[in-house]
């Protein structure tokens, strides 16, 4: 009975570490406060500038910071994006001025500002990455479309694999 519990003991330290490492490998989440110091305002920002030196990635979030008397975020697709067309929107990620969406997946959003505000400027698309860590990618290979899921998926294959592991070692007894 002795030996099944530090098993036990084994596989949470395991699952726990295993985890907590996945967090520091893949990184953390960050949030880019679009158009940087000056927000989401109508004029002194180029916001495609200002996309081009951001690195964003899965799980990161925007944040659009406006006064929402004479503003709004508005996400929409390549076509209404390149001609300001405001109609027809994905979604308005307009609340209260300091609205913030999560980047779920690795593409390319699309944000304007409706009221002729697109046609001066205002407007962003943000090439969004999956992460990968640099210092692993110069030893591994890339990983194929089957296994670049989520990083919450992979998570749990990481968890999923050691348990296994722990299992399989304490049934032939080296555990």
């Amino acid at each position: 009975m002795e030996n099944w519990r530090g098993a036990r003991l084994m596989v949470v330290a395991s699952v726990v570490a295993i985890g907590w490492l996945s967090l520091v490998v893949m990184g953390s989440p960050v949030l880019h406060k679009v158009g940087g110091s000056k927000g989401w305002i109508n004029h002194d920002v180029n916001y495609t500038e200002w996309a081009a030196q951001e690195h964003v990635y899965v799980g990161d979030w925007l944040i659009f910071k406006f006064d929402r008397r004479y503003f709004n975020v508005l996400e929409v697709n390549k076509t209404s994006y390149e001609n300001c067309i405001d109609r027809d929107f994905i979604k308005n990620i307009t609340r209260g001025g300091r609205d913030v969406v999560q980047m779920t997946e690795a593409r390319t959003y699309y944000y304007l500002s409706d009221g002729g505000y697109c046609f001066h400027g205002m407007k962003v698309a943000v090439q969004v990455q999956e992460y990968q860590d640099p210092a692993l990618a110069m030893v591994a290979p890339a990983p194929s479309p089957v296994v670049s899921g989520s990083s919450v998926f992979t998570c749990i294959w990481i968890i999923v694999a050691n348990v296994v592991l722990f299992v399989n070692l304490m049934v032939v007894g080296i555990l």
